[in-house]
Order: C-alpha cells, then structure tokens, then sequence
C-alpha cells in the first residue's frame, strides 16, 4: 500500500485494507493499567550508592548484555535538574528491553543526602551513584579528556564500552530517544 502510494497510484481493490498487527491503543482498561503501572513505579526503592573512580572505570566498561545510557549530573546544576525527568521516561521505555539507565550524581559526597532527595522526587528507582571523590579531574580523566568538566554529561554504551553516542551539555530528548530506538539491539519494534 504504501509503495502504491508513493508511486500516486489506486490500491488494488484486494490490497485496499489489510488487518493491522500489534498492540491496540484503544482499550479503556489501559488508562487503568497505566494509573497502576505509575502507582507501582513511584512505589519502588530509590537508593544512592556511593562510587569510587576505580569503580567508575569498570561501570563504563558496561560489561552488561545490555545498551547503557549514563548521565552525570548535579542538584546545582538547572539544565541537569530541568532535564532529568527525561531520563526516567527513557528507562520506564526502554528497560524491559537491553537498556539500562544509570545516574551519577557529581555532588560532593557530603551532599549525599540532598542528592538522594532529588532522586527520591523523580522517583529515580535504578543504579544510581554519587561520586564519592571531591576531585573532579579524577572523574573528568576517566570519562574523557574532551570532557571539559561541564555539566549534564550523556553517554549511550554499548556492551565491551564503545560509546555510540556522547552529549557535553543539555540532551535534546527526541534525539536522544531516536538514537536509543535506532540503534541495533533496541530496534524501533518490541
């Protein structure tokens, strides 16, 4: 149908409707379902481990199965703050699939506690990790020397530790999402 269409041709009466397959969006007891789901969410376990660079090292090695999206950010930094809700968005899409979302926090480890309230508000039920060194430029090594210590950082990795995407600064959130989707071990159907 579609390449009839392009060409700005009639269907073929045979071809004029086929049945669609997938998922339906229409039925009523999914507005109940999501209203559970959201409840469910928001009752899960948010935790803040704290994270040395040794061990920051290895995180970024992703030695997972599974496509590791990472962000570095900060309760002091606004578009971190601003940003931030995406994030959980993304892995509430993408989690039951090989995706993984980890936050680490770039607060001095004596603000542990004003990090894990943040969390706590957005309902940030996944790894997340405070830094638990006040040298910055230890991290900023480990990350990578273009990293000019600015933040929100954004890092998408892939299992073994290549990065297929990095972002210094604000993430623009359908971009990122399209290169979640797009790459090979997500895919655009689930």
């Amino acid at each position: 149908a579609i390449d009839f269409t392009l060409k700005g041709e009639a269907l073929p009466t045979d071809q004029a409707q086929t049945p669609a397959f997938g998922c339906s969006m229409k039925w009523a007891w999914k507005n109940e379902y999501t209203i559970k789901m959201n409840k469910e969410w928001e009752e899960k376990p948010v935790t803040l481990e704290k994270l040395s660079t040794s061990g920051l090292a290895d995180l970024l090695q992703n030695k997972t199965d599974e496509l590791m999206l990472v962000n570095f950010w900060a309760t002091w930094c606004g578009p971190c703050i601003m940003e931030y809700p995406e994030f959980i968005t993304m892995q509430r899409m993408y989690g039951e699939r090989d995706f993984q979302f980890v936050s680490i926090s770039m607060d001095s480890p004596d603000q542990e506690a004003k990090a894990l309230k943040f969390l706590k508000g957005k309902a940030s039920a996944l790894p997340n990790y405070i830094m638990d060194t006040k040298d910055k430029y230890e991290v900023i090594d480990i990350v990578g020397k273009e990293w000019d210590g600015s933040l929100p950082v954004t890092l998408l990795i892939e299992p073994r530790g290549n990065i297929y995407y990095k972002k210094h600064g604000p993430i623009n959130d359908l971009l990122l999402k399209q290169k979640i989707v797009d790459h090979p071990m997500i895919g655009r159907y689930y």
